[in-house]
């Protein structure tokens, strides 16, 4: 069997990026340099046919998705899967880990202003966040990280894709001491119902926004071929 078709199948198949090293389990014949060549040969291919599709690297891996010119028309169909949205809340709280990870749940409600325990849970059930270790300190409190399935979901091949810190807000630049209460307990928003409100339900100082994350191609819009 031609190196190259069986890459193709396998990428093909796949509903998530594959590395190198995973596709050349397909066959023994395949290693990882016989999958990289035939992963270029295959993106000449699919460039020089004009393909409404191509071979992208997301997350560490490959994928074949549809190209994002395309997304317009896919849209309209209702069989078509779409990801699912996410709130403004947990993109921001998402920003925020992303940038400073690792990172516990107090220092993000210290950014925010807010409560973020209901984010977080959403976000480490969607997969986007995991817990990658715990603080030295009183209680040892859980750390957060972002995971592949982000990567993958936003269309960066890995962290180093994010948009430039120095573009970003001196929130996710910086990290700051915090400083116990004046009660020696620790530092940390009072629970709040909405963003921008404490707990007695008067308004507070808007939390700061979130970057724009910007799409890569083929990332949420781009389908599956």
């Amino acid at each position: 069997m031609n190196p190259v078709q069986v890459v193709e199948a396998v990428l093909f198949a796949s509903d998530a990026p594959l590395k190198a090293e995973e596709i050349a389990q397909a066959d023994e014949s395949l290693d990882e340099d016989t999958v990289e060549a035939a992963l270029e040969e295959l993106r000449a291919e699919y460039d020089e046919l004009e393909r409404a599709f191509q071979i992208y690297e997301l997350a560490g891996g490959y994928q074949i998705l549809t190209r994002p010119e395309f997304a317009s028309y896919l849209e309209r169909f209702d069989t078509v899967p779409r990801p699912a949205r996410l709130s403004g809340p947990a993109l921001e709280t998402l920003a925020i880990i992303a940038y400073r990870q690792p990172i516990g749940r107090i220092e993000i409600e210290y950014i925010r202003g807010v409560s973020s325990a209901g984010v977080l849970r959403t976000l480490l059930d969607r997969e986007l966040v995991e817990i990658v270790g715990r603080e030295e300190g009183i209680g040892r409190p859980l750390l957060y990280g972002t995971t592949q399935r982000f990567l993958a979901l936003f269309g960066f091949r890995s962290l180093e894709d994010l948009p430039r810190t120095e573009e970003l807000p001196v929130v996710l630049r910086e990290r700051r001491l915090l400083e116990p209460r004046g009660d020696g307990s620790e530092p940390g928003p009072e629970p709040a119902s909405e963003p921008g409100r404490g707990s007695a339900g008067e308004a507070g100082p808007p939390a700061p926004a979130a970057p724009e994350i910007v799409d890569a191609p083929g990332a949420q819009e781009a389908r599956r071929a």
